[in-house]
């Protein structure tokens, strides 16, 4: 098979390119990625010169190029997103045009070219948040009720691929996950930020009281549902993907982190919350468990200590990305060997 990964250089994209070489050699993968400040092809290194393996820079928007990629594919996974809830804050726009508009461009070359699976990745956020003290969960039956830019222009992505599906027979499938964590992960994220800060030796901001709750789901995870769903997925239907049973607070986790590194929770400092911050996510995940055999491999505890080592191994990846400097790795690198020039 040959598939086309959208965001295929960002945290979960690159995660399962290297997720798929591995576990299916014999398959094809188009990378498409634009590259902005979260892409990162340093990744990718360990495959950048698998014959299987192929990179594509452009944009989901790109109605041209898209159409080009996607007329060598029979399957699209589609992670390119906008995805940083800050930065939607500032900055709705971009938020828009990629995750609503740039999902539109490859729903509409998908159907033009007639691909076998069109399979999207989305997030809990579009279901809004739980009360604190209420036990609670989403499930596929959840409304959506977004309450920042980036889960509403990520809702409004999931009601696209509905559509095409409803309307066109589109056979595509959805997935909403909780946080995910684990290597390579952009170090503004809360898990990677509180790890590498510590290691710095500099302080970690915590918004608000810090009792904010996530269903944290560690990436290899993510990328065996995603294989499982692909494989015996319903089409036109949506999975939830979690990895907790428990819930578990951000001041907990960044303790737990402290922890881990033998640092003091001195370094964890309380700040102003960020406006519409929603107070606690978890998921319900028995659909994909009952009809696609999915469960977590190990509990967070086991996945933290992991994610804490990688970092602690990879300090070169996390200081070039903390500096700015992995930017420059894809002049060096990929400037002769695109697989389509940059127009």
């Amino acid at each position: 098979m040959k598939l086309l990964v959208t965001g295929g250089a960002g945290f979960i994209g690159s995660n399962f390119i290297l997720y798929w070489l591995k576990n299916h050699p014999q398959d094809k993968i188009i990378n498409l990625d634009v590259l902005t400040y979260a892409g990162n092809l340093e990744n990718l290194k360990s495959v950048q010169d698998n014959p299987n393996y192929s990179f594509v820079k452009g944009d989901i928007s790109d109605k041209n190029l898209v159409d080009k990629v996607v007329a060598e594919v029979e399957a699209v996974v589609h992670f390119a997103a906008e995805s940083h809830v800050d930065r939607s804050i500032m900055g709705p726009e971009v938020f828009v045009k990629t995750n609503v508009l740039g999902t539109q461009v490859l729903l509409e070359s998908a159907l033009k070219h007639k691909v076998k699976r069109f399979h999207h990745i989305s997030t809990d956020e579009v279901f809004g948040t739980l009360e604190f003290n209420s036990s609670e969960k989403f499930s596929e039956k959840s409304c959506l009720k977004p309450n920042s830019p980036y889960s509403a222009s990520k809702a409004g992505a999931d009601c696209l691929v509905r559509s095409y599906f409803k309307t066109f027979g589109l056979p595509v499938t959805t997935t909403n996950t909780s946080n995910n964590f684990g290597p390579y992960q952009f170090p503004e994220k809360f898990i990677p930020q509180t790890i590498t800060n510590l290691l710095e030796e500099k302080s970690v901001p915590i918004y608000g009281d810090g009792k904010q709750m996530r269903d944290w789901l560690y990436v290899e995870d993510h990328c065996r549902a995603i294989d499982l769903v692909l494989q015996r997925g319903k089409v036109g239907e949506t999975y939830l993907i979690g990895g907790l049973t428990d819930d578990v607070t951000n001041i907990k986790v960044a303790e737990k982190i402290c922890s881990i590194l033998g640092k003091s929770p001195e370094f964890l400092t309380l700040v102003k919350d960020r406006p519409g911050h929603d107070i606690r996510y978890a998921i319900d995940w028995s659909k994909a468990k009952k009809e696609l055999g999915y469960q977590p491999q190990f509990d967070f505890e086991v996945y933290l200590e992991k994610t804490v080592a990688w970092y602690r191994e990879n300090e070169a990846w996390w200081r070039t990305v903390k500096s700015g400097d992995y930017q420059k790795y894809y002049q060096k690198w990929y400037h002769k060997n695109l697989a389509m020039e940059e127009k």
